[in-house]
């Protein structure tokens, strides 16, 4: 990881919690996503989740309404929890990958 790219997800709050062959694990507060690497670049973010009492839950919609699921229970999404799990995945993805940089 380069120090850019620490310094910027240090200023968004993200840490690197885990990392592996070929995935780096991504935290905030409560949210979590796994991001994809290879070659030393990171090349595609995974689903994000949010943890709950039943543990890692994602957030999936089922005829417009806003779920969490997880080991194969599903309950509904409280708005501030599917906002939390968007502001986390976007701002991820606006770390890693910079709209003002090439990727």
């Amino acid at each position: 990881m380069t120090p850019e790219l620490a310094a910027r997800l240090e200023a968004a709050g993200i840490q690197k919690a885990a990392e592996g062959r070929d995935y780096c694990m991504f935290v905030r507060e409560n949210c979590l996503a796994l991001v994809q690497a290879s070659a030393g670049e990171f090349t595609s973010l995974g689903s994000s989740g949010i943890m709950t009492e039943k543990g890692l839950a994602y957030l999936v919609w089922q005829d417009g309404v806003a779920m969490l699921s997880s080991h194969g229970s599903q309950i509904a999404a409280d708005s501030d929890q599917v906002q939390a799990i968007r502001k986390f995945s976007d701002d991820l993805k606006k770390t890693i990958w910079p709209p003002d940089e090439p990727r």
